[in-house]
């Protein structure tokens, strides 16, 4: 076994890149003896709050007892990091082996990395006989290759304008692609939607008669935390451990996909279950405190709305920084401009980096729209050497903010460990 070739065979199909469609996936599913249809599921999409609500769910389970799988993506350091049972990640010869097996039919049907990583994460659920599985949709709609599940909950979490040249250039068609993960019978749950999205999703749950619970029709919103209120359950205070006001929503969505789901009314395991989010699900990169001295900051805001929702909580602390730095790399599919231009205003200096990714944005054109802004900007050959200057520099008073994609927290967390090692 040898995990480092097998992880570069296993990259290497990105070649194939992002293949839309579900015949492939059902092909080697049935090759694999169908494990989704052992999963007892919890189907997660969504532009943004996807990744953490998926992370809230698994660790309010895991804390009820169960033995709880997490299918999320991407990872940061870690390609093991995606696929976890009860917070571990899955270990280096299962891969192997699974990919040593199933090698020949990987090539001859020139299967993608995510149809890969699916499959292997439906098979490890399967055969470690979770009792329940979260899966986090990857471009999340339709033809995504993890829709061939039948959940026993569908999370809708929020709805933008994003990856428009595959899923439409309008919240109407994109809301009517996520909304193709809806199976018949099933009970749906929606976080704060666009008044446009929130009508294709009823309609849709209307149309194959699944039951639908809307996030905004059980919590009252406070000015420092939510309250939530079912039949069931009565929440005068729902917080969260993770920074931002947004992240109480995604615990809030949790809170009642769990409960109506699964009927879990137990306060104390609900409270523990978010309270331990991090130690249970290993969650990272949501605004996410590296250092105290001097203030750095790692969040995986890689939309406008993302980038909202960061604001929303940075703006509270920046005017205690001297000086404000944001390092920004992102993927060229995305409303750079749009934000950009939301952060105008938020930092001093802005720093791009040119990521090793076909798909990243080119640093010459994030300086195109920088001046174009009339931003103070430069660029970065390297993101850990730049982090690792200001980290022992300690810029006393100054503050630096990695933004963008998850892709550059992920090269940076890999970097200060090869430092380390």
């Amino acid at each position: 076994m040898n995990i480092e070739k097998t992880l570069a065979k296993l990259y290497n199909l990105q070649i194939f890149g992002m293949k839309f469609g579900l015949e492939n996936i059902r092909k080697f599913l049935q090759v694999l003896g169908n494990p989704q249809n052992n999963l007892k599921c919890f189907h997660i999409a969504g532009s943004n709050g996807k990744g953490s609500t998926a992370s809230f769910i698994a660790s309010i389970l895991q804390t009820a007892g169960f033995k709880t799988g997490l299918y999320t993506s991407p990872h940061f350091v870690r390609f093991n990091e995606r696929i976890r049972i009860n917070g571990e990640e899955i270990d280096d010869e299962y891969i192997a082996s699974f990919y040593d097996k199933h090698e020949l039919f990987i090539n001859e049907n020139k299967l993608t990395f995510f149809e890969v990583t699916t499959a292997l994460a439906f098979t490890y659920f399967s055969e470690k006989k979770v009792n329940y599985a979260v899966i986090e949709t990857g471009l999340g709609g339709r033809l995504d290759a993890t829709n061939v599940l039948k959940p026993l909950a569908v999370v809708l979490t929020s709805i933008s304008l994003e990856h428009t040249q595959h899923l439409g250039n309008t919240i109407e068609k994109i809301a009517t692609e996520k909304a193709a993960i809806i199976k018949p019978k099933t009970k749906v749950f929606l976080g704060i939607l666009p008044g446009k999205a929130d009508e294709i999703i009823q309609q849709k749950c209307e149309e194959v008669d699944s039951e639908l619970f809307e996030l905004e029709d059980y919590i009252i919103k406070r000015d420092t935390y939510l309250e939530l209120y079912t039949e069931e359950l009565d929440i005068d205070r729902l917080d969260s451990p993770l920074h931002g006001y947004y992240q109480k929503y995604n615990a809030a969505l949790a809170t009642l996909v769990v409960n109506k789901t699964l009927g879990l009314e137990d306060l104390s395991v609900i409270a523990n279950g978010l309270k331990n989010v991090v130690d249970n699900t290993k969650i990272q990169g949501r605004y996410e405190i590296v250092s105290e001295n001097p203030k750095i900051i790692f969040d995986s805001a890689h939309n406008p709305e993302g980038v909202e929702g960061f604001l929303s909580e940075f703006q509270k602390e920046k005017s205690t920084y001297k000086k404000t730095h944001l390092l920004f790399g992102v993927m060229k599919d995305k409303e750079i401009e749009l934000m950009l231009s939301k952060m105008n205003r938020a930092f001093d200096e802005y720093h791009f980096v040119n990521l090793p990714f076909e798909r990243a944005e080119k640093k010459e054109n994030l300086l195109t729209i920088a001046n174009t802004l009339k931003l103070t900007a430069n660029v970065v050959d390297d993101p850990t050497e730049f982090y690792l200057h200001f980290e022992k520099n300690k810029n006393s008073g100054e503050c630096l903010v990695v933004l963008g994609s998850m892709y550059l927290v992920g090269e940076i967390k890999k970097g200060l460990l090869k430092e380390s090692a």
